[in-house]
């Protein structure tokens, strides 16, 4: 069983791994690629940093900043663990989605651990699924956003990728967000299989994901449980297992 992964370089290479480890055979597309933008401290007197994907600490060099000092609020633990690589050491996380992170800022407030007129950098990227510093703003608190990345739709498919296509040798397709499950669409409908390619049992890490697969007219299109790559492996082992049966 051949598995496509939409996800972009660098989370794919672990996503590869684990798949592999599974006995899968797992082919990378990487619909999407990251692309740093610069990003200078504007010094002013931040009280936390938000943080809703791993790929912004990893846009800027953060040696020796004052920012590390701060505690930081993370979407999940991948994200929390990029963070951690970065060089923060108070790191609070999230159930995964923008919602939750939302929640666990609030309850610190609401607990008095975070002043409730406290200034949050968020680390962001360019495009955003969510208004996260419009929804915390109208509870109090000032947000800054810096953008410090953005994810450029990447043309065409690897040639192995396509190859695997026509070939019909692709088993299911794995989707990591709204912007690069629409990159996959626009990807295959240039390269004509989107007909094929939509056949296939789509797995999602979320239900806004899902929508997007939905809307182009998907049939097979599973939701993880949780929006993490665990509860998204275990959606692609139920969605599975008739065909290994």
């Amino acid at each position: 069983m051949t598995i496509l992964v939409t996800r972009p370089y660098p989370d794919n290479e672990g996503t590869l791994a684990t798949l592999r480890q599974r006995g899968f055979e797992a082919l990378a597309a990487p619909v999407l690629r990251f692309e740093p933008l610069p990003f200078h401290d504007d010094d002013a007197d931040y009280d936390a940093v938000i943080l809703t994907s791993a790929n912004a600490p990893r846009a800027i060099d953060l040696a020796g900043s004052r920012l590390l000092r701060l505690p930081l609020f993370a979407v999940g633990a991948h994200t929390a663990d990029a963070a951690s690589a970065a060089g923060f050491d108070k790191v609070m996380v999230a159930k995964g989605d923008a919602v939750s992170l939302r929640d666990l800022v609030l309850a610190r407030v609401e607990a008095g651990e975070l002043a409730a007129s406290a200034t949050l950098l968020y680390l962001a990227g360019a495009d955003l699924s969510r208004d996260l510093a419009g929804e915390l703003s109208e509870r109090g608190l000032t947000v800054v956003t810096h953008t410090t990345y953005r994810m450029a739709p990447v043309a065409g498919l690897p040639t192995e990728v396509s190859d695997a296509f026509l070939a019909n040798r692709i088993t299911a397709v794995l989707h990591y967000s709204r912007r690069s499950a629409q990159a996959f669409l626009d990807t295959i409908r240039a390269d004509g299989i989107e007909i094929s390619a939509l056949a296939l049992p789509q797995c999602c890490i979320s239900a806004a994901v899902a929508a997007v697969l939905h809307d182009a007219g998907a049939t097979n299109v599973v939701v993880a449980a949780r929006p993490d790559e665990n509860a998204l492996l275990e959606a692609l082992g139920r969605t599975l297992r008739p065909r290994a049966e």
